[in-house]
């Protein structure tokens, strides 16, 4: 699920998340992520490596660009969890600092089916059944919870199962797994409200429309601790329909610089690259409660 904040400002790094989640379709249990072949040999040397334009790396995201993900709404800054991932890589695929180029995507029009002026787009995109038969994903880099978000006055807060949230107003941004989350696994008993931006949700909660949010764990931790201090996490559960929502980097369908990307996640895994960027970008969860 995707739900953002609306402050692109630097917030210090809240640290690693016990159990984490992010933005997606209607469908968020899990599926083959697209070209999962491994690379023949040479396949991966930075010379070859089927990119948009020859030796630069052409990376997409959405824009504003929001904490925890990326830092001072500027992804180019290396600064963010998804920033921070995406030079990694890079570097893996043999392409310096300078050699990346952002451009911007929006969130809902990343997973439309078509060609693509990206190598590939990352952007807490879940990956799910319904957009891979669009395009294709990479393995996850980050496995992600939902978190639900009230004002710390509202009866919600007191909330200690996701049964206890069935009677309540809830609301998630559109196209996300938030929203999934909240019709499939809450399925409250008023229907949920959609909204356009994440903005609007926010401004929601703040008059009253809705009783709560519901947004992937690191933004409601950036939300609650920067955007609207006033409000708490309640609580964060995984949704129950397949396996753990996972957050992967999007390509156009059929790219073969998924296996690629796939080597060098391997290799950011095996070697504690992944988990040092986590640990310095994402937040401590150990303290917020699961919603059984």
């Amino acid at each position: 699920m995707r739900l953002r904040g609306s402050l692109a400002v630097a917030v210090a790094p809240l640290l690693l998340a016990a159990v984490a989640c992010a933005p997606a379709s209607d469908d968020s249990s899990a599926t083959d992520s697209g070209s999962s072949a491994s690379p023949s040999a040479g396949q991966c040397d930075t010379d070859s490596l089927p990119v948009k334009t020859a030796g630069q790396l052409t990376v997409g995201t959405d824009s504003p660009a929001y904490d925890p993900w990326f830092s001072n709404d500027d992804p180019t800054n290396g600064k963010g969890y998804e920033s921070a991932v995406a030079y990694a890589v890079a570097d893996q695929l043999g392409f310096s600092q300078d050699q990346v180029k952002w451009t911007v995507v929006p969130f809902n029009k990343s997973y439309a089916p078509g060609p693509k002026d990206f190598d590939f787009d990352i952007n807490q995109i879940s990956i799910t059944p319904d957009r891979a038969q669009k395009v294709d994903f990479s393995d996850g880099y980050y496995t992600a919870s939902q978190a639900v978000i009230a004002l710390k006055d509202s009866p919600v807060a007191g909330a200690t199962s996701v049964d206890d949230l069935k009677d309540y107003k809830l609301g998630a941004q559109t196209g996300t797994t938030s929203l999934t989350a909240i019709r499939e696994d809450i399925q409250p008993s008023e229907d949920p409200l959609v909204f356009q931006s994440t903005n609007a949700a926010k401004q929601a909660l703040l008059n009253g429309q809705v009783d709560g949010i519901v947004a992937d764990l690191p933004t409601a931790f950036y939300i609650t601790a920067v955007e609207i201090p006033q409000a708490t996490i309640v609580g964060q559960f995984q949704q129950q329909s397949g396996s753990p929502e996972e957050f992967g980097m999007l390509f156009e369908k059929g790219n073969p610089l998924v296996a690629c990307v796939n080597e060098a996640l391997a290799t950011m895994k095996s070697d504690g690259t992944l988990d040092e960027i986590e640990q310095k970008w994402l937040s401590q969860t150990v303290n917020v409660p699961v919603l059984q």
